[in-house]
């Protein structure tokens, strides 16, 4: 696997990149990871079609591929359980998981609103995902700044 390519980003938008390549490269099954802002909006993505994230595991589909998929996916899960968690006065969402016959879905909040949304085969070791998952939140949630957010966003913008 090659390594994304960070020209013209900063330290903080260079180490989320290096984070979610670490992320894919670590936990076997993974099909496609996405950072989601607390706005719907795709930060970060394993796609390979995307300058600033690694090649996936699997072809993808879609004007983005299957990233562009799960971010949309991801937010409406996160807005759908937040929702849910106020309806039922429990406090913060810490994670979703949802599994399915041919997959799995795992969403996690960041500290900042933003969240984290990966897609895995369904025999995946849904222990290994989530805590791999909880080390990129932990380690990315003080990164993650509105700056740093909006560079990874106009980043996207600008790849083919």
């Amino acid at each position: 696997m090659t390594a994304p390519s960070t020209y013209g980003l900063s330290t903080q938008a260079r180490n989320l990149q290096w984070l979610l390549t670490d992320l894919v490269e670590e936990v076997p099954g993974l099909l496609s990871v996405a950072v989601v802002s607390s706005d719907g909006l795709l930060l970060l993505s394993s796609d390979p079609g995307q300058a600033d994230a690694p090649a996936p595991k699997k072809e993808t589909r879609g004007p983005r591929g299957a990233s562009a998929d799960l971010a949309t996916i991801v937010s409406g899960l996160g807005s759908l359980t937040l929702g849910a968690a106020q309806l039922m006065d429990a406090g913060g969402v810490k994670q979703t998981m949802v599994s399915m016959e041919n997959g799995n879905v795992f969403v996690m909040a960041i500290s900042d609103g933003s969240l984290l949304g990966v897609h895995a085969v369904p025999d995946c070791d849904m222990s290994v995902v989530a805590y791999h998952m909880a080390l990129f939140v932990g380690r990315a949630g003080h990164v993650l700044t509105p700056e740093v957010r909006s560079e990874l966003r106009q980043s996207l913008e600008r790849t083919p």
